[in-house]
């Protein structure tokens, strides 16, 4: 069912429609190497057949799944052969990203001197998983998923050369599962088709469609970029105050597969990230999630942590205690180690006392308020910085408001000093 042209290919109209940069390359034959980046089904080993094909160059495809050095070798001797003829060999890396650093430094030097134009296909975000030097030498293209209309496309046309007979919706609904891949597609029509073996009828009904899709997973990678992208969008929706959203990426993680007690963590970060002592009940509620999903697992868990995320989206916001850490561990590094002040130094033994170890120091409970009004803390040579400043939302406006009449009181003691 691969396409035979560029213009029966379907799908990444932003690569190939005829005024992008990449199709006028191939129009002039300009082969460069190069690296597409997608997920799977979205055509990247099609498009490499289809590049060869139409620069009439030489094709050599390895698994990087099977592949060592020793056929990356042999591929680069028969490249060299094809030079005899005045010919280009595209060297088709499938998987590349599951190559090691040797394995891709093995074919570096030939992409180099032109004797093969690598074209690589991978799952992976390039930038983690190919070395330098080589992503240097290759420009990446981003595949897409397909569309649901390329899809019924695919659909259509592999029904028809199987002489199946459809309905447009049963179609649409293919492609709606298919979750932008183009293979599973084939996959669930074929299935479709198999469970008609042996039957005179050709015509995929309703209930056998509602069999081959039943339990079909949706597209998601453990530990891939789709895992990063959705937890990203998860966090970014509990920040951003959208309850629909945050619970939306939530139930995709979970029906994708993603382990439950990882989202339980993330959830804990949220609350301390996000949230922090706008509403401290926050940080108590995911921990309690985070149990019940541990002693009950699922549904009981599920709905648990669906409870904290819905909290934890409606809550008042505040990063005021993670952006006030930070502060504190980049000054940290970037300051000498400074010594306890001696007022803060116990003095648990009579030398110790003797050396100043404690002296000064004032004990908040015996001072009015329980507060020792313009006491130091911090190393002398920090003693006016701060890290903390709450925000004027939820609990935090309390907090600011205490925070403020403390600052008050040790403005007064200051006063009274230097007076």
């Amino acid at each position: 069912m691969r396409p035979q042209t560029l213009d029966h290919y379907l799908g990444q109209d932003h690569l190939l429609a005829p005024d992008k940069p990449l199709r006028r390359a191939l129009d002039s034959g300009q082969l460069h190497s190069m690296i597409f980046w997608g997920p799977p089904g979205v055509g990247k080993t099609t498009l490499a057949q289809l590049i060869a094909q139409l620069c009439d160059a030489h094709f050599i495809s390895i698994s990087a799944v099977l592949a060592g050095v020793k056929d990356i070798r042999a591929a680069v001797e028969d490249a060299k052969q094809q030079q005899f003829f005045q010919r280009r060999t595209i060297l088709f890396i499938d998987e590349v990203h599951r190559f090691n650093k040797s394995q891709q430094d093995a074919f570096l030097p030939y992409v180099e001197d032109g004797t093969v134009i690598f074209v690589g296909a991978t799952t992976e975000n390039p930038s983690f998983e190919i070395n330098n030097a080589l992503l240097s030498r290759a420009r990446v293209y981003q595949l897409n998923p397909l569309s649901d209309a390329a899809i019924v496309d695919i659909v259509r046309n592999a029904a028809s050369h199987e002489g199946l007979q459809i309905a447009q919706a049963e179609v649409e609904r293919i492609a709606r599962h298919a979750d932008g891949d183009g293979r599973r597609a084939l996959n669930l029509l074929e299935i479709a088709g198999d469970m008609l073996s042996g039957s005179a009828e050709r015509e995929l009904h309703g209930d056998v469609i509602d069999q081959v899709l039943s339990g079909q997973p949706r597209r998601f990678d453990k530990g891939g970029d789709l895992f990063y992208e959705q937890i990203s969008a998860l966090h970014k929706a509990v920040r951003g105050s959208s309850v629909d959203g945050a619970l939306y990426w939530f139930a995709r993680m979970l029906d994708g597969g993603c382990e439950p007690l990882y989202v339980a963590r993330r959830l804990v970060r949220m609350a301390s990230e996000d949230i922090g002592n706008a509403d401290p009940r926050a940080l108590r509620l995911c921990l309690d999630a985070w149990e019940v999903q541990e002693r009950l697992g699922s549904p009981e868990g599920e709905l648990a942590m669906a409870q904290a995320v819905c909290y934890l989206a409606a809550a008042p916001k505040s990063n005021a205690v993670y952006a006030a850490y930070n502060a504190v561990r980049r000054q940290i590094t970037a300051s000498p180690s400074y010594d306890v002040p001696m007022h803060l130094r116990n003095a648990p033994t009579g030398m110790m006392k003797d050396q100043g170890f404690g002296e000064g120091y004032r004990y908040a409970h015996d001072e009015p308020g329980a507060y020792a009004a313009g006491e130091n803390y911090l190393p002398e040579a920090l003693k006016d910085e701060v890290y903390y400043q709450p925000v004027d939302r939820g609990l935090e406006k309390k907090i600011a408001e205490k925070l403020r009449y403390l600052q008050e009181l040790d403005d007064s003691a200051a006063y009274k000093r230097y007076r």
